[in-house]
C-alpha cells in the first residue's frame, strides 16, 4: 500500500467516524429506552408508564407495539455499541502516534465490551420468543416459551451488561486522557470526554454502595457525551478533509 492510499483510507476512515458520532448524538443515543419513558414517547409513542416486569407482559408489549418493546428492551443500544465502535476506530487512527499503546488498550477494551454487549442483549431473542407464543397453538407451547422469555429477563441486566458498559466507559476515558496530553484534540474536547466517562464510571460505585441513586451518574454523563461525540465529530471532519 502505498502512502497516498493509506492517507485516503484514514480519511475515509476519518469520516465514517465522523459520521459515526453525529448519527450516536442525533438518533441512537445511548440510553434511548429511558429518554422515551422519561418524556413518554416524545408524543409520538404510547408508551407504558413502567416497564414490564414479567414475559407475558413483555410479550404482550411486543405484540402492541414492537418499536416500543424493542427500544425498552435495549435494542437500539446495539447500533449505539456498534457506532461507538466505529468512534474509538477513528480515533485510534487520529492518536496512535500520541500514545500508541493507551490508544491500543483503549481499543482493546472497546472491541471486547462491544462483543460483549452484543452477546449480552436479549432484545432480537426476545421478539422472536413473542412471536412464538402469540403463534403458538397449545397451552404446553406457550408456557415453554413462557420459560424462556423468563430465562431471558434474567439475564437481561446481568454481569455481561454491566462488563460491557464498564469496558466501553474505561476506553473512553482513556482516549480522554490521551487527548488531554496530545495537541490533536481541544482541551475542551478531552476535558468533556474525561468527564463524561468518569461520571459514567461512577455508575458502578454507587451500584454497589448506593443502588437507589445509581440512575445519576448515566443521567450526569449524557449531555457531556453528546457534547463530547459533537467535538469529536468536528475535529474528524477536518481530519478527512486533510485539515488538522
Amino acid at each position: 500500500m502505498n502512502h497516498t492510499t493509506e492517507n485516503a483510507n484514514w480519511k475515509s476512515l476519518y469520516r465514517i467516524g465522523a459520521y459515526a458520532a453525529l448519527i450516536a448524538v442525533i438518533f441512537f443515543r445511548r440510553y434511548l429506552a429511558a429518554e422515551l419513558m422519561a418524556f413518554n414517547g416524545f408524543g409520538i409513542f404510547d408508551v407504558p408508564k413502567e416497564a414490564p416486569v414479567t414475559a407475558i407482559e413483555w410479550f404482550t408489549l411486543l405484540q402492541e407495539n414492537k418499536f416500543v418493546g424493542l427500544a425498552l428492551l435495549e435494542v437500539f443500544d446495539l447500533v449505539n455499541y456498534a457506532l461507538v465502535g466505529l468512534i474509538f476506530l477513528a480515533l485510534y487512527a487520529a492518536l496512535r502516534k500520541a500514545d500508541q499503546t493507551a490508544m491500543e488498550l483503549a481499543t482493546l477494551f472497546s472491541i471486547v465490551g462491544i462483543t460483549v454487549y452484543f452477546a449480552s442483549n436479549q432484545a432480537l431473542s426476545f421478539m422472536y420468543l413473542s412471536e412464538q407464543y402469540a403463534a403458538a397453538t397449545s397451552d404446553a407451547q406457550r408456557s415453554l416459551y413462557l420459560a424462556a422469555g423468563e430465562g431471558l429477563l434474567a439475564n437481561t441486566h446481568g454481569t455481561g451488561i454491566h462488563i460491557s458498559l464498564f469496558l466501553v466507559l474505561l476506553a473512553g476515558l482513556l482516549i480522554s486522557i490521551v487527548m488531554l496530553r496530545s495537541n490533536i484534540f481541544s482541551k475542551a474536547t478531552a476535558v468533556t470526554g474525561i468527564v463524561a466517562n468518569s461520571f459514567g464510571l461512577c455508575y458502578f460505585i454507587l451500584l454497589v454502595f448506593a443502588p437507589a441513586i445509581s440512575w445519576l451518574p448515566p443521567t450526569l454523563s449524557a449531555p457531556f457525551r453528546l457534547i463530547w461525540y459533537v467535538l469529536i465529530a468536528i475535529k474528524l471532519f477536518k481530519f478527512g478533509k486533510g485539515g488538522k
